[in-house]
């Protein structure tokens, strides 16, 4: 195992382990370890995410303030949510109005299911005085194509009698027209970052609904319903606009949130990793370090595209530093983790003592990986 440098500080970067931990609990139970091992050892706990749920607890955990918003659920009963800001720049986790989560019950609405609270959300951040939102994608229960967002900010949607278009995807294929309204006026000089991972473009085999329909509780008619409506939304802003996104990669991210960031927020689309890590300051964080923790519940082969370990690993090795990974389950074969970048890699089901303690009991079993790889990395016994 290579050796680790002897002097510098241990920045711990971890994912949430979803459905067990939040990344800033598996950061403080890492860095717990590693303290019990190498006494007086700097920790710096630095929580991470790649755009989808936890970007607004990792930019929490970076320094930013929590800003309480009350705004539209998925079904449009309202749901208690909150921004992040620090100066003129505010984070905006999508899954905190319209992700899955937040359904009622737990009861899916592939057709009724829209993004209006999204565009609340942006709209407290610009009233705030914000100049720059990262928008974070994931997590998404609508395929309304961001619709419901971009009505949210003051954009009319109309059916051929003039009336105002009702919330959802399943309402798409009656629009007839748009009216933007005072958007230009409302995010005049606001610059928007998406954060997002995935390439899909808003239509077809690889689009919003084919993908991600079925996740969002879509089958059958339902899945025809909402392409057709999609397809007539890209029209009608394609009408509008004289510009057509519908092909971008990322469009379909989010149930087609992606498709209207781009086409109407004059949003850009950066990697998830890359833009959190730059907005959590993680290049001055690792400088000096002599190794960087990173992690996330299922090591995997997602997460070799693009997810947040390995865009941790990405940015560590190079800036000249080791980095090791703790996963609650590792499904990757030791040449590929090697391969993305990683000196060493551990798995909470390999500590567990019994089935189900990797969940049950994740969080002392994340400090017994923290011990571990201390040992192992730090102190060269």
């Amino acid at each position: 195992m290579p050796a680790t440098p002897t002097q510098g500080h241990v920045v711990v970067a971890p994912d949430k382990f979803k459905g067990t931990l939040e990344g800033a609990e598996v950061a403080a139970r890492l860095a717990a370890g590693i303290r019990r091992v190498v006494p007086g050892v700097e920790v710096r706990e630095l929580p991470v995410a790649d755009g989808g749920e936890g970007t607004l607890a990792a930019a929490l955990a970076a320094g930013f303030t929590r800003i309480p918003a009350k705004v539209a659920g998925p079904t449009g009963l309202p749901v208690d949510a909150a921004i992040a800001i620090k100066g003129d720049v505010a984070v905006v986790e999508l899954a905190q109005a319209s992700g899955l989560a937040r359904l009622p019950g737990g009861r899916t609405a592939p057709l009724a299911a829209g993004s209006f609270g999204v565009g609340q959300l942006i709209g407290r951040a610009v009233s705030l005085g914000a100049e720059r939102i990262v928008l974070g994608l994931g997590g998404s229960a609508c395929t309304d194509g961001g619709a419901g967002m971009v009505q949210a900010l003051g954009v009319g949607l109309f059916d051929a009698e003039g009336g105002e278009l009702p919330p959802g995807g399943g309402a798409l294929r009656r629009l007839d027209r748009l009216d933007p309204g005072a958007l230009a006026d409302t995010l005049g000089g606001v610059e928007i970052v998406v954060a997002c991972d995935v390439d899909n473009p808003l239509l077809g085999a690889r689009g919003a609904t084919a993908v991600y329909g079925p996740q969002k509780g879509a089958e059958g008619e339902e899945l025809a319903v909402l392409e057709q409506g999609l397809t007539r939304w890209a029209d009608v802003v394609r009408a509008s606009t004289g510009e057509d996104f519908r092909d971008a990669p990322g469009a379909g991210a989010a149930g087609g949130v992606g498709f209207a960031a781009l086409a109407l927020l004059g949003a850009t689309m950066r990697p998830g990793i890359e833009l959190l890590l730059e907005l959590l300051g993680f290049d001055e964080a690792v400088r000096g370090a002599r190794l960087v923790v990173t992690g996330e519940g299922c090591l995997d082969a997602q997460t070799l595209h693009g997810k947040a370990p390995a865009g941790v690993a990405a940015a560590a090795t190079g800036a000249g530093v080791p980095v090791a990974a703790v996963a609650g389950r590792l499904e990757l074969a030791e040449d590929e983790w090697r391969g993305a970048g990683f000196v060493a890699a551990y798995a909470l089901t390999d500590l567990a003592e019994q089935p189900g303690d990797s969940l049950s009991k994740a969080a002392e079993l994340a400090e017994l990986a923290g011990e571990m790889l201390a040992r192992d990395l730090l102190t060269g016994r």
